[in-house]
């Protein structure tokens, strides 16, 4: 019995992109990495593997269980294939860039290997494509890499877009404060996850009626502020609502079209962030139901835990951002007949058409056209439409 899989089977969570989608995917990156550009993000591009122990460390750590490893044959040494980019353009600003003057603005695009998928990301290859800005710690820089991203996921189409705040580090501060601790703040993170109340009123003690009522600010922009502002806060709590707030303002004035949506509790995904993060959305999908995130980001610490730089950066997804997309349309592809003006086929290709030139004679160039894909034929020097086949 043959037990070999059929050629075209992939692994869960690996799939091939075929033309038009591949190239689609191609011209989607390009024009995301071009606004970032466009604001003074250069663009680096780290390695696929790097060493365990470098890939792994400071922020990098929290995606152990989701990174690939092997032996290296060369150094003996473990090495691990990358899962998030974030960490290693964090690594490249403290090492080969610490010399350049802050804030440091750096890109990246490429793809990352992950053990497993989500239930909502089963995809285990993804492509990434992203910014980071390290060395500014004001509120200035959350406003300027939310509303960079913004820019960029609007500069390729994607529809309806919103970005849901969240503050990582606040109920943190409400467990200190509160005496909150150990097993029982784990298992009220859990809570606060699931948003279920009753659990959270149990587990926080004096702080349940506060906590319930942040699970209940959550909702747009301008009414999760005003609920939040109403809360009596211990101060750490209160520094982060007053940064929020000023996030949240300066956002209207530089992206004002964007939908804004606040969730003060959020923490799932981001776990080593030490500020404002947010993740971006598109418009609901009524056929195939929800979309799933188009990217994340937020602050964290770049560099060594002995000199850390505060920093805050975004990563969009690709392969989802694609599912927001209409249905691109295929460039217009003509057939170029043997013995014609190569000179006229290239100005052809630099107004903007694909040209696919023969390599053999063909008894009607018609059909030869129709066999190609192509919608055109190259006749007495103009592109010409292939006739519909009787």
């Amino acid at each position: 019995m043959n037990d070999a899989p059929h050629p075209a089977l992939l692994p869960a969570g690996f799939y091939d992109l075929l033309p038009l989608e591949a190239e689609t995917e191609a011209a989607v990156t390009a024009r995301l990495m071009g606004v970032l550009a466009s604001h003074g993000y250069e663009r680096v591009k780290p390695p696929l593997v790097e060493f365990e122990e470098t890939l792994l460390s400071g922020a990098g750590a929290v995606m152990a269980s989701d990174t690939f490893r092997t032996m290296d044959p060369i150094s003996h040494r473990m090495i691990a294939v990358r899962a998030d980019m974030t960490p290693q353009v964090a690594r490249i600003a403290a090492t080969r860039l610490s010399h350049k003057p802050r804030p440091l603005r750096l890109s990246y695009a490429g793809q990352v290997l992950r053990v497993k998928g989500s239930q909502m990301r089963p995809e285990r290859q993804v492509g990434q494509a992203g910014a980071e800005l390290i060395g500014a710690g004001g509120p200035a820089a959350d406003v300027e890499v939310i509303a960079v991203a913004g820019e960029a996921l609007a500069a390729v189409g994607v529809p309806a877009l919103s970005v849901d705040l969240t503050l990582p580090t606040l109920v943190p501060a409400i467990a200190e404060a509160y005496g909150i601790a150990g097993e029982r703040a784990a298992e009220l993170r859990g809570a606060l996850d699931r948003k279920d109340v009753a659990a959270v009123a149990m587990l926080a003690g004096d702080a349940g009626e506060l906590l319930a009522r942040l699970v209940a600010a959550a909702g747009p922009g301008g009414a999760a502020r005003a609920a939040l502002d109403r809360l009596d806060l211990p101060e750490r709590a209160r520094l982060e609502r007053d940064r929020l707030g000023a996030v949240l303002d300066g956002l209207a004035v530089a992206v004002p079209g964007l939908k804004v949506t606040v969730d003060p509790v959020e923490n799932r995904g981001f776990e080593y962030h030490t500020g404002i993060s947010f993740t971006f959305f598109a418009r609901i999908d009524p056929v195939h139901g929800p979309l799933g995130e188009l990217g994340r980001g937020g602050r964290y610490q770049a560099g060594a835990p002995t000199s850390p730089e505060p920093a805050t950066g975004f990563t969009l997804y690709t392969d989802t951002i694609l599912r927001t997309l209409a249905e691109p349309s295929p460039r217009r592809r003509l057939l170029v007949p043997l013995d014609v003006d190569r000179g006229r086929a290239q100005a052809l290709r630099e107004a903007g058409w694909i040209t696919v030139a023969a390599l053999v004679p063909a008894a009607d160039w018609q059909d030869e056209a129709r066999r190609l894909d192509c919608a055109y034929i190259l006749q007495g020097g103009e592109p010409r439409p292939v006739e519909a086949k009787r």
